[in-house]
C-alpha cells in the first residue's frame, strides 16, 4: 500500500468512526426522553437484576466468575440499594455519585471500553461502567422529584439536590467517604481472592481475575503498565498494582467534585463518556474484527497443508498402518470479544 492510498485509508477510518460515536449520542438522549427521568432510575434496576446474574452465570461457565468482585459491581450494588431502599438520602446519593462519575467512569475511557451491539459481553461491559452516571445525572438535573425536594414547604428553596452546605461537607462526602468505602472493597477483595481462594486459583490458571487478565495484556504489551508494575520487583508486581489503582481512585474521586457542581461540565462529561464508549466500539468493528477474520482464515489455510500431509500418510500401499480411527479435531477459534 502507498503512502497516499495509506494515508486516505486513514482519513475514512477516521470519519466512519467519528460518524459512528457522534451518531450515538442524541441516541442516547432520546432513550431517557422515552422513559422519562424520573423512569431512568427503575429501568437501571431491571438491567442489574436481569444482566447481572446472567453474566455470573456465563462467567462461572467460562472460569471468568471472579471477575464480579471488580468494583464496577461493587459500585453498581450500591446504586441499586439507594435506589430501592433509600432514595432520599442526600449523604448515599453522594457516594453513589463519586463511584458513578469517578472510577467507574475514567475506567470506561483509560481501559478502553468499547460499545459493540454484536457482542452482548462487550455492551453490558459498556453498561455496568456507564449507566450509573446517566442514572444519577437525570437524579440530580432533571428527575421532578428531585425539583419538588429543592422547594420544601416552609422551607426557603435550594439551588440543588443534594443541598452542599460547605466545601468540608462536599469533600466529605464526595472523597473522604467514598474513599473509604473503595478501601473496604479492597480488603474485602485481598481477602477473598489473596488468602481464602488462594489454593483454588494455584491450583487452576484458567481461572481469570483482573489482576490475571491485565497483567498478562500488559507483558504481552510490554507497555506502560507493565513497566510500573515493575518497579519493585517482579514478586511485588501485585502489590504495585493495587497502588496503581488506588492511585487511580484517588485521582478519579476528586474530579468528580467539579463535576458534581456544575451542570454543564457533567453534560460534557456524560458526552465524553458516550463518545469513547461508540468510538472504541466503531474502532472494533472497523479496524480489529477485519484483522481477526483475515487472521483466522489465514490460520485455516496454514492447517490444510497438514491435513494432506496426514491424509497422505494414511493412504494405502504403506505400512498397513491406518489413521482411520485418529481424528484430529480443531476447535474454531472465536472472535475475541
Amino acid at each position: 500500500m502507498s503512502a497516499s492510498s495509506l494515508r486516505s485509508h486513514t482519513c475514512w477510518v477516521f470519519l466512519d468512526l467519528g460518524d459512528f460515536a457522534i451518531s450515538w449520542v442524541p441516541v442516547s438522549y432520546c432513550s431517557i426522553d422515552i422513559f422519562g427521568p424520573q423512569d431512568v432510575p427503575y429501568v437501571y434496576c431491571l438491567f442489574y437484576v436481569i444482566f447481572v446474574p446472567l453474566r455470573w452465570i456465563y462467567y462461572r461457565y467460562k472460569k471468568w466468575h471472579y471477575y464480579l468482585l471488580d468494583f464496577c459491581y461493587y459500585a453498581n450494588t450500591f446504586l441499586l440499594v439507594m435506589i430501592l431502599f433509600y432514595p432520599e438520602d442526600e449523604k448515599l446519593f453522594m457516594v453513589c455519585f463519586s463511584f458513578a462519575e469517578g472510577p467507574l467512569a475514567w475506567a470506561l475511557i483509560v481501559w478502553r471500553c468499547s460499545l459493540v451491539f454484536s457482542s452482548f459481553d462487550k455492551l453490558v461491559s459498556v453498561l455496568i461502567h456507564l449507566l450509573p452516571g446517566i442514572v444519577l445525572f437525570t437524579i440530580r438535573w432533571w428527575n421532578p422529584q428531585t425539583f419538588a425536594a429543592m422547594h420544601p414547604e416552609g422551607r426557603d428553596a435550594r439551588v440543588t439536590w443534594p443541598y452542599v452546605e460547605d466545601k468540608s461537607y462536599l469533600w466529605t462526602w464526595l472523597f473522604f467517604v467514598p474513599l473509604a468505602a473503595y478501601t473496604l472493597w479492597q480488603l474485602m477483595y485481598f481477602l477473598i481472592v489473596n488468602v481464602l481462594r488462594r489454593q483454588r486459583l494455584l491450583r487452576d490458571p484458567e481461572v481469570m481475575t483482573s489482576y490475571r487478565e491485565l497483567s498478562k495484556k500488559a507483558q504481552k504489551a510490554n507497555n506502560i503498565w507493565w513497566r510500573l508494575s515493575g518497579l519493585l520487583g517482579d514478586r511485588n508486581r501485585q502489590v504495585m498494582y493495587i497502588l496503581l489503582q488506588a492511585l487511580f481512585t484517588v485521582a478519579t474521586m476528586a474530579l468528580t467534585v467539579p463535576i458534581f457542581l456544575s451542570y454543564r461540565m457533567h453534560v460534557v462529561f456524560l458526552i465524553l463518556k458516550v463518545c469513547a464508549s461508540t468510538w472504541n466500539g466503531g474502532s472494533f468493528i472497523l479496524e480489529v474484527m477485519p484483522r481477526q477474520v483475515v487472521q483466522k482464515q489465514l490460520k485455516k489455510l496454514d492447517m490444510k497443508p497438514m491435513e494432506q500431509g496426514s491424509s497422505t500418510q494414511g493412504a494405502p500401499g504403506g505400512d498397513g498402518g491406518t489413521l482411520g480411527n485418529h481424528h484430529q479435531h480443531t476447535s474454531e477459534e472465536h472472535i475475541q470479544e
